[in-house]
């Protein structure tokens, strides 16, 4: 007994448009912790032996000030360029 095939629906526009934002997004994370260790390697080798022994906390706030500063530059960038997309568009 021979069983039919049936044919396969495509996935739905919606499903794919968010696979594909996920898989995306994953990426993004793991570039994001890639770079967590590079800068976090940074500090330590190059700014936390300028302090005393115990100054873990001063290195850890220049890290956040650093990582901030180069996260709010990057998505003014980036809304800069989305802006310019979006005028062409219309």
């Amino acid at each position: 007994m021979k069983l039919k095939k049936k044919p396969v629906k495509p996935l739905p526009h919606a499903v794919a448009t968010q696979v594909i934002t996920l898989i995306s997004t994953s990426f993004g994370l793991v570039a994001a912790l890639a770079w967590n260790e590079a800068i976090k390697e940074y500090v330590e080798v190059f700014i936390k032996p300028y302090f005393a022994k115990s100054s873990g906390v001063i290195s850890l706030f220049i890290y956040a000030i650093a990582i901030t500063a180069i996260a709010v530059l990057v998505t003014i960038q980036a809304t800069r360029i989305l802006e310019r997309i979006n005028s062409k568009k219309v």
